[in-house]
């Protein structure tokens, strides 16, 4: 288990990385008023004013920016009109009261916040340093952009995907450590964001790899260029965004209760990184974004609509995928596939080697197999060419998954698919095409080559469902731990081993498959 916490932030609980104290936030809020919590229109943004920093406490200009990053996070929860009224309403109305506090807090926004919203504090705090208000001396240090030290990722050694991004950043002769936690199989999202003491950063690094490699985890320790590093970390912080999008709400934000919390931070972090050189780079966007969408359109039938109320066709249907293998091919090659459920923690995944040429519908029924899911709900392949199921349906916008075999829809080694089993509890799996293998003679196939943790039990209400299922079980005081022994038929709760996982016995079982 990782030192930095392995659950998204829902309770508002923050840890730091063991070995370095956290960052500290001056002023720390007590009951919110703004314009959010008491149903305010944009226009009261100037509520969000918040009490005077106590700049004689500062020990470090960061501490500013934490705090300009908490209300712009706030802010960019409430939409767009919010992010207007942050120019024309909020920094006014801390420029009007000409103190020094004011003038930090505007210089922290500077600091933070790009385009036009940084620009308006930037000339505000002028304004006030034209007028004569006075500056806490680190003041300045705010204008001295940030630079990487070391730059460095942890790397699972058997397949590469990256663990942990990790760097120093200096400014002004003060340095600060950040830990980029990314999620296993959320298309290289990031979990979380960790401020550490700079201190105890090689401490740092040695816990965690400890901690890692003591949860069975192959760790290789690789430098990265500040280049690359900004280019990992900003595509980690984007994939993040888009999982967000929809299920962030303001509360969350609201209820981080001890420190800035991931909104913030990653604002910071952000506005950290444009100081760092770029690369050249193909934003193509986050690719399983596109994919949701055309669930929403596929599944739903939903229509988007202008401001008139005219209805815009949805997208098209995406065209066919390319024709099947022919006999004069030759054999189909063999896929090694890592098929990660989604959102689990600790981490549930197979790694199947299959014929390139197996229909979608025996793929399905390989999953099952793999995860010990009994098919007794609907499920669909997400793919570049439309969404398949056992069956064709168009209310749904599913075609027929019989007739389309896993290498026209995923043709080469780094292919992502999404399955998508029972909508109800929402089990996701992602699909990736680690490897394209030539056959062995002497192998049979399908065969599971690894793997990690037994498969969730049917119903239990997805990953959300099954995590408390996990932590009931394990406490034999909690009030629901017979009922829930009851409910899987079982004894004794030893019988009950989340941990499980046995690669031979998945290949048999696969095999049986017909």
């Amino acid at each position: 288990m990782s030192p930095v916490s392995r659950n998204r932030r829902r309770n508002g609980k923050r840890r730091s990385v063991r070995g370095g104290a956290p960052l500290v936030v001056v002023g720390e809020p007590s009951e919110c008023d703004c314009p959010y919590c008491a149903d305010a229109p944009p226009g009261d943004v100037g509520a969000l004013l918040p009490e005077a920093i106590d700049v004689g406490a500062v020990q470090d200009p960061v501490e500013v920016e934490i705090a300009a990053a908490m209300v712009l996070a706030v802010v960019s929860a409430m939409g767009p009109d919010f992010d207007a009224a942050v120019r024309e309403q909020f920094v006014p109305s801390v420029e009007a009261q000409a103190t020094p506090s004011a003038r930090a807090m505007l210089s922290g926004i500077a600091s933070v916040a790009d385009g036009e919203t940084g620009r308006a504090a930037a000339a505000a705090a002028r304004r006030l340093a034209d007028a004569g208000v006075d500056a806490p001396p680190w003041l300045t240090e705010l204008d001295v952009p940030v630079a990487a030290q070391e730059c460095h990722r942890f790397v699972h050694a058997d397949d590469g995907a990256v663990i942990v991004l990790m760097a120093r950043f200096e400014r002004a002769g003060r340095t600060y450590a950040v830990f980029v936690p990314i999620e296993d199989v959320e298309c290289g999202a990031a979990h979380d964001i960790v401020l550490g003491d700079p201190d105890g950063w090689d401490r740092a690094r040695a816990t965690l790899l400890a901690n890692l490699r003591a949860d069975g985890v192959d760790v290789v320790t690789e430098p990265m260029p500040p280049a690359d590093f900004r280019r990992a970390v900003e595509d980690a912080l984007d994939a993040r965004a888009d999982h967000d999008r929809d299920d962030e709400a303001l509360d969350d934000i609201l209820e981080e209760e001890d420190g800035p919390g991931y909104a913030a931070l990653a604002l910071l972090l952000r506005s950290w990184l444009r100081a760092l050189p770029a690369t050249r780079r193909d934003r193509r966007g986050h690719r399983h974004d596109e994919s949701d969408a055309a669930r929403l359109f596929g599944l739903l039938g939903l229509l988007a609509t202008t401001p008139s109320g005219r209805a815009v066709p949805a997208p098209r249907r995406a065209a066919g995928p390319p024709a099947k293998r022919k006999k004069s091919d030759g054999p189909a090659p063999i896929y090694q596939l890592k098929v990660g459920l989604r959102g689990a923690r600790p981490p549930i995944w197979r790694r199947l080697e299959v014929p390139a040429d197996v229909s979608l519908v025996r793929l399905h029924d390989l999953i099952q197999v793999a995860f010990g899911w009994t098919d007794s709900h609907l499920h669909a392949f997400e793919t570049p060419y439309g969404a398949f199921a056992r069956r064709a349906d168009p209310e749904l916008g599913h075609r027929a998954g019989s007739r389309v075999t896993l290498e026209q829809v995923a043709p080469a080694a780094g292919d992502k698919l999404r399955y998508t089993y029972d909508f109800g509890d929402g089990w996701e799996h992602d699909i990736l095409v680690e490897k394209v293998l030539d056959r062995v003679a002497s192998v049979a196939y399908p065969r599971c080559v690894g793997g990690r943790r037994a498969g969730p039990p049917e119903d239990c209400g997805g990953v959300w469902g099954y995590a408390e299922l996990v932590e009931i079980l394990a406490d034999p005081t909690h009030p629901e731990h017979r009922d829930r022994l009851d409910w899987l038929d079982l004894d004794d709760p030893a019988d009950f081993d989340p941990a499980r996982f046995d690669a031979k016995a998945v290949t048999a079982s696969l095999q049986r498959v017909r």
